[in-house]
């Protein structure tokens, strides 16, 4: 197996692995601190499963070529993240549909649905003649609102106006007027910065509109128990198979630098950050007869040459 596969399927899994653990995050929004609690491979934390770490014979058998036990993982890893694209696409699209939804209502009243701040005796419904607007009047601006309205245009109900609900900066209120002089008053009301809502009573779109977010609600805890333990399995098949690709790319850049019969030994290390270079130096004593200088130990010729094959495990 060429030595460029290597370390392509090492990068490649570790990115399938980080964009699973990431979805899982993602998904599980404002339980975020509970992430790191779920993931696990084999029952194990990652950590833990690294330091017991056993090549899975019964999945990628050691008989098989090098090449077709790349193959077997690689294929298991496109497929997680073929699913997981497909997956995320769906949440998100219905997740996306449940925020807009949510943010309608409770928005600005410039901007928000209404159906749930309005109630029916407030408006004039079923008229031939009269109509009930709702208009949004900033807050410091009710004076101006009620001396005005009355005189905006012609047929204007007299007192009809009222306050009905309030946001941090404006006021919604309504006033009844002939229908016929709709559009006179909406022009009149932006002449005071008054905006006029397109907003027509009618319990039935208000009740499709109920529906439908709770609709949204429920479908989204439907699919959340399933898509997270997807997620949390395979989070673990993945990490699981990006370590046996290590494992391999290990082993491939061995025999190339060391040669045939086997005889070296692979080595975890976690070193303090503060303690790297005190490392590297006790490294290079205890191997510097093995003279890294005629081949490179890592596929990356920008970093070092060392007399011991190494590289970063994620």
């Amino acid at each position: 197996m060429p030595r460029g596969n290597c370390l392509i399927g090492s990068n490649s899994s570790s990115s399938i692995t980080k964009k699973v653990a990431q979805y899982m995050g993602d998904v599980l929004e404002e339980q975020k601190h509970k992430l790191e609690d779920n993931l696990t491979v084999n029952g194990l934390s990652p950590a833990a499963f690294l330091t017991k770490f056993q090549w899975d014979y019964a999945k990628y058998p050691v008989k098989q070529t090098l090449s077709s036990l790349y193959a077997i993982i690689s294929e298991q890893l496109t497929k997680i993240d073929s699913d997981l694209k497909a997956k995320s696409q769906s949440y998100n699209t219905l997740k996306g549909c449940l925020q807009n939804l949510e943010r309608k209502q409770t928005g600005s009243l410039l901007t928000r649905e209404l159906g749930d701040i309005v109630k029916r005796e407030q408006f004039i419904v079923d008229s031939e003649y009269l109509t009930t607007l709702v208009v949004v009047v900033p807050k410091n601006m009710y004076n101006d609102w009620k001396s005005n309205y009355e005189r905006m245009t012609d047929m204007v109900v007299p007192k009809s106006s009222e306050l009905i609900f309030e946001d941090q900066d404006n006021g919604l209120w309504t006033v009844t007027l002939f229908k016929k002089m709709t559009d006179d008053f909406k022009t009149q009301a932006r002449e005071f910065r008054f905006v006029v809502r397109d907003f027509t009573y009618d319990e039935k779109k208000i009740e499709e509109s109920r529906n439908e977010l709770s609709k949204l609600e429920s479908d989204k805890k439907r699919q959340f128990a399933p898509l997270f333990r997807w997620l949390k399995v395979n989070f673990g098949e993945a990490f699981s198979a990006m370590v046996h690709i290590k494992a391999l790319r290990v082993f491939v850049e061995s025999v190339l630098r060391y040669g045939l019969p086997v005889d070296f030994q692979a080595i975890l290390l976690e070193p303090n950050k503060k303690q790297q270079k005190k490392l590297r130096d006790i490294l290079k004593q205890l191997y510097n007869h093995l003279d890294g200088s005629s081949s490179s130990s890592v596929l990356d010729v920008s970093i070092n040459i060392y007399s011991y094959i190494y590289y970063c495990g994620t």
